[in-house]
């Protein structure tokens, strides 16, 4: 046994370079650094003086090495997804959030000043706690909501709005959920954005599509303002992706050169007096509220801000909630943090956003398909030619800064071809964590649980032994009663869905928009 002595700090274990895991002739051996402990090295079988000696030297330079240094620098060769240790990469003991600093004095910097671009490369660190805290608030409109096309409350949000956050763990975040959004489920969605085996489940109803919430007065006293949040409800799996793909601008408000995509306006503003959640659309039901907030948080002197997030589809609708708050609320900062979205509107609606000051950062995956959509041949690219094809009003693009991330970044995520894992919003929280900047490597301190990945995937490598696809409840959400029979549990009254401001129950279920 060779014991090596250090009074260095060590927080969490160290990989160790692939010369000391498993060769031909060499089976590995198990290491553990820990604060003020001996390393302890216990070799299966007799290894040369030698390589003992190597041991001994690389593990005392280990022990005094400054967390914060990438993986790359100390072993220049290191190859992340063969070699690394992935079972003592990650501890169970170490907690999955960073302190939160107090950014009162720079909330304009990170949100407002910059348009991000000075914080991308390398990411800033305050700047990636707001993104993974945004990226959360989205994920929420996952986690919540009924997909089960055989429940009866398919499409509703399991929880009511005083519960969401306590039962998904963000009353951390310091919010309280203001307003849920109901949405449309009969629209012209873009098949490629469909969850194409719940189709037939979809009915002239209403879906849940996302919440508005407001920071508590100890986030607000940390970021140095009343911040709105409005999280935005995407898609889970995209399918049928080059089939029937809705190249239909069309004009928005009194803008005729404004053009936005149809079908995603047509979510954001559709309503029906016979629909039990929509005889206002999702637009007057969100901004009525945001309008009554700030007026209440404004007339008490205080600063307020408005963030609006989602995913997916819910990156699109983010866009359309942001331009029209920009038009309907003088002076209100609004930001839109997005992930994976698709685009949305034309090179005007582009340009009215930013005259508008609304500031946006898209969180993109290089290997998904989405944000490619629509507009994957006629987009921005083309302006470079518009001499000569004259106005572009008729091609989609981007709006914002971009922040671009690798699945190949990532020593935890499977190589092969996976367009739901590549999707996924916990894939893109995951890389947010690790990203250092696009020359360095998935930094070893991030904090997140890996195992968040899989949720709803299974893009994690086999050596990470979590399951695919996790989340879900027990039993898909059978029960069995005091008879002994499997059956569909009731929901506790207060998470079933109000019907208060409606004169009567919708015949037909909740359809499942997703």
């Amino acid at each position: 046994m060779l014991s090596i002595t250090s009074t260095s700090t060590i927080h969490h274990h160290i990989p160790l370079p692939s010369t000391f895991h498993s060769t031909k002739n060499h089976q590995s051996s198990s290491f553990k650094i820990r604060a003020n402990q001996k390393v302890i090295v216990e070799p299966n079988h007799s290894q040369t003086k030698n390589r003992t000696a190597r041991l001994a030297e690389t593990l005392s330079n280990l022990v005094h090495l400054h967390l914060d240094t990438p993986l790359s620098n100390v072993y220049p060769h290191h190859d992340d997804h063969h070699r690394m240790n992935f079972h003592n990469q990650k501890g169970s003991n170490t907690p999955t959030k960073s302190p939160k600093e107090n950014i009162s004095t720079k909330w304009n910097e990170i949100h407002r000043s910059t348009d991000y671009d000075s914080l991308l490369n390398p990411l800033h660190p305050w700047l990636r706690r707001e993104i993974l805290k945004y990226g959360e608030f989205a994920q929420a409109t996952y986690d919540a909501f009924d997909f089960d096309s055989f429940s009866e409350y398919c499409g509703s949000c399991r929880y009511n709005s005083r519960r969401l956050f306590d039962k998904l763990g963000l009353s951390k975040n310091g919010y309280k959920v203001s307003k849920y959004i109901y949405a449309m489920s009969h629209v012209d969605v873009p098949r490629w954005l469909e969850r194409s085996h719940l189709v037939d489940t979809w009915s002239r109803d209403s879906n849940w599509m996302g919440y508005i919430a407001v920071s508590d007065n100890e986030e607000s006293q940390r970021i140095g303002r009343r911040d709105i949040v409005v999280a935005w409800r995407g898609t889970v799996a995209p399918s049928e992706w080059f089939e029937d793909l809705q190249n239909k601008l069309e004009p928005i408000g009194d803008h005729g050169e404004v053009k936005v995509e149809h079908g995603f306006r047509h979510i954001y503003t559709s309503k029906s007096e016979s629909t039990r959640y929509n005889k206002s659309s999702a637009s007057e039901q969100v901004m009525n509220e945001v309008q009554r907030l700030v007026k209440l948080y404004r007339e008490k002197g205080e600063q307020v801000s408005l963030t609006i997030t989602g995913h997916s589809l819910g990156g699109a609708l983010a866009l359309l909630n942001a331009y029209e708050a920009a038009e309907s609320i003088p002076d209100l900062p609004i930001s839109v943090i997005s992930f994976g979205a698709p685009r949305v509107g034309n090179i005007a609606f582009r340009d009215k956003l930013h005259q508008m000051g609304v500031k946006t950062l898209r969180v993109v995956v290089k290997q998904d398909l989405v944000p490619r959509m629509p507009g994957i041949m006629l987009n921005e690219s083309l302006q470079k030619f518009e001499e000569i094809t004259g106005n572009l009003d008729w091609v989609y693009t981007h709006v914002g800064a971009e922040l671009k991330l690798n699945v190949r970044s990532s020593p935890y995520l499977k190589r092969g071809f996976d367009l739901l894992g590549f999707h996924s919003l916990e894939t893109y929280l995951h890389l947010v964590d690790g990203f250092v900047s696009a020359e360095s490597s998935f930094r070893e301190n991030a904090r997140r649980d890996v195992a968040l990945v899989n949720k709803a995937c299974g893009m994690l490598v086999d050596e990470m032994r979590i399951p695919q696809s996790w989340y879900q409840l027990e039993h898909k959400g059978l029960v069995q009663n005091s008879y002994g029979r499997w059956v569909k549990p009731s929901r506790d009254p207060e998470d079933i869905p109000s019907s208060h401001h409606v004169n009567e129950r919708s015949s037909t279920t909740l359809p499942c928009l997703a």
